[in-house]
């Protein structure tokens, strides 16, 4: 099945978000709202408090059923303080993710990817449900029920499977070439035999998706798959040394594989898009996949991949880099007005205003990156201080191996 059958094109959709890259670069952004000292003070004690309740739940991992349920009721009802008071969501706002069809639909994940993989990891596993979370949000948006479909878990296993290995530098050239080409075949619908039991899970994952979606009713369904699939075997060039070139042959690159990636979460949503879903679903995961990009550049650079900020980093501060990527994601946001069904604006506008704060926090996080004057000017936009935001981080990061085990025991409650 060819990608031409998506309209528009991905070649014409990369070069579109190419041009609006472009056109954001003499643009300085809006400033965002800032919060004062007091405001800070306020939103600093919920976060503490947030992280204490989750801390606090750690200590004493459920045995029981009754016990997780518990611990879910308190860590939402936790949950939900948080969000008004360290991020001043409204009623709305918090209606939308506390429904628990979201937390139904991760559940449903986890349970699913132990099913088909045991050994799985739990930061693959947790890779992975970032792309359900935002298949679940395309759902909520084009008003379709929230749920964990079989081809959206395929899809969301598929990348944690395929992006690591393509991307482990560790791996010959002639290798990745070689399953690539087994890879584009199965994607293809011809014959293709897989060559070791890693292979066999990523073809089987495959064949979850035609028993979902046949393949002559829905094409742009596969012609989806196979344009993520080219968009990361051209990515494969940004781990060689020196190569790609050019910035322009980077950039291009980088936002064709999270445009490609986005579009093909919309065809497993929607089943097709039309032209308009298209545009503004590629320029979403564009911007999603810049944003991945700003937070990743000490590992980028470490790993000699090449993207636009590890490109740009060390040749001077990021501040215009900064203010490139938030003006390229207020434009691209601007779309999600005319995306969706009516009564989704509760969703559109946390999406709107996760995401440019996630870009000041990224910033916040790579302090060094940045001239002082600029970093302060960013912090004024975040409702917490640089400093105590990372302090809460550091706290939750000691206890990465208890919440890994809270969640897994949430998932899989313990029988009475």
């Amino acid at each position: 099945m060819p990608t031409e059958s998506l309209q528009p094109p991905i070649p014409e959709l990369t070069s579109r978000a190419v041009a609006l890259w472009n056109e954001c670069g003499d643009v300085r952004p809006p400033s965002g709202r800032t919060y004062g000292r007091r405001e800070k003070k306020i939103h600093e004690h919920a976060l503490a408090r947030f992280v204490r309740d989750i801390r606090a739940e750690t200590d004493h991992i459920p045995k029981s059923k009754f016990d997780a349920d518990g611990v879910r009721k308190r860590l939402m009802s936790a949950f939900e303080t948080f969000a008004r008071r360290a991020l001043d969501w409204q009623d709305r706002h918090v209606q939308v993710l506390l429904s628990g069809k979201f937390e139904g639909a991760a559940a449903d994940f986890l349970r699913e990817a132990r099913s088909f993989e045991p050994s799985v990891g739990s930061g693959d596993v947790f890779q992975a449900c970032r792309n359900v979370w935002v298949a679940n949000g395309l759902q909520t948006l084009l008003g379709l029920p929230v749920r964990l479909t079989p081809a959206i878990f395929a899809y969301s296993m598929l990348y944690p499977y395929t992006d690591n290995y393509l991307d482990d530098a560790s791996v010959a050239e002639d290798t990745k070439a070689a399953f690539n080409g087994r890879f584009r075949l199965r994607l293809e619908g011809r014959p293709a035999e897989p060559a070791n039991s890693h292979e066999k899970r990523i073809f089987d994952l495959v064949s979850i998706i035609e028993r979902d979606f046949d393949r002559a009713r829905f094409p742009q369904v596969f012609a989806s798959l196979l344009a993520i699939h080219e968009a990361q075997v051209k990515s494969l060039r940004l781990l060689r040394p020196g190569a790609p070139a050019s910035d322009p042959d980077v950039l291009a690159i980088v936002l064709e594989k999270g445009g490609t990636s986005v579009i093909a979460d919309g065809c497993l949503v929607a089943g097709s898009l039309n032209p308009n879903e298209a545009e503004f679903l590629f320029g979403f995961g564009a911007f999603l996949q810049m944003m991945d990009d700003q937070e990743d550049v000490f590992e980028d650079r470490k790993a000699g991949l090449s993207t636009v900020f590890s490109r740009a980093a060390g040749n001077g501060p990021l501040d215009r880099l900064a203010d490139h990527l938030l003006c390229f994601g207020r434009r691209v946001l601007e779309g999600l007005k005319d995306f969706g069904v009516p009564g989704a604006e509760p969703l559109r506008e946390l999406i709107t205003s996760s995401l440019l704060q996630g870009v000041v926090s990224s910033a916040g996080r790579t302090r060094g990156l940045y001239s002082r004057a600029y970093w302060k000017k960013l912090e004024a936009q975040s409702p917490h201080r640089f400093s105590a935001s990372d302090r809460q981080r550091r706290k939750l990061e000691r206890r990465r191996a208890l919440l890994g085990r809270l969640f897994e025991v949430l998932a899989f409650p313990p029988s009475e």
